[in-house]
């Protein structure tokens, strides 16, 4: 690493600050379980009507390649349509903008009503108060909805860690492997790339990130999925290990 001292840290949350199995094995089903009844019990306000357009809209680029048959009417028939296609696009973990915004609005019931408690990893609060104590500011970029996200850290099981962090990007600023969704991070961050060291379990984000001028690391955790062999990124076990040169 170069000898410009990192300001901030960008961190992936699934694989590096929560467990894969957490996002898989609890937080997709229940958003699969609720799908309907959700849409069903709000799906009249203006908010989730510009969302069922938003889904149309998608699903207009995909309905010549295998996109389940859509029906605009009657109303009920639209809400069926914006189920099935919502769990086509689960089946194949599609990054969907309007997926991800409907997992974030169920997943603030789940965590409203108990059913849901963000977990991390045992040492992400300790991390998030080195971090703090030592002037660096913390940030997330994940594919999930920024809503998600802070669900997650707020209703975490180790209380709410909402208060160290001071960003939270999603895939609307662009694409986890493009470099210009760096760039665009850093500018609004008010940091030059080379101060944000980011962190991830992903390789292929970590050398977007790196040609963007970030510092990286590779995240390995238990439960991530072997890194590939020659990555070219310092690997952190765990955040204690995490560089802050």
């Amino acid at each position: 690493m170069s000898g410009v001292q990192v300001q901030a840290i960008l961190l992936d949350i699934e694989g590096t600050t929560t467990p894969i199995a957490f996002v898989v094995e609890t937080l997709f089903p229940y958003a699969r379980r609720r799908l309907r009844e959700y849409l069903s019990q709000h799906a009249s306000s203006p908010a989730e009507e510009a969302l069922l357009d938003a889904f149309r809209s998608e699903w207009e680029l995909d309905r010549d390649k295998g996109a389940p048959r859509w029906v605009e009417a009657p109303h009920a028939a639209r809400l069926e349509s914006v189920a099935m296609y919502s769990e086509w696009l689960m089946d194949r973990d599609r990054k969907s903008a309007a997926l991800k915004t409907l997992q974030g609005r169920i997943w603030e019931q789940g965590y409203a009503r108990g059913e849901l408690i963000g977990e991390v990893f045992d040492d992400v609060p300790e991390a998030f108060e080195r971090w703090r104590a030592g002037g660096l500011q913390v940030g997330i970029f994940s594919s999930g909805s920024v809503l998600a996200q802070t669900l997650l850290f707020r209703h975490s099981s180790a209380g709410d860690l909402s208060g160290y962090l001071r960003w939270h990007f999603d895939t609307r600023v662009g694409a986890k492997g493009d470099p210009e969704s760096y760039r665009r991070i850093a500018n609004e961050m008010s940091m030059t790339p080379e101060t944000i060291l980011f962190v991830s379990d992903v390789s292929a984000e970590l050398d977007a990130a790196r040609s963007a001028g970030m510092r990286t690391m590779l995240s390995v955790r238990p439960g991530n999925k072997p890194p590939p062999p020659g990555h070219g990124h310092p690997a952190a076990h765990s955040f204690h290990n995490v560089c802050e040169l």
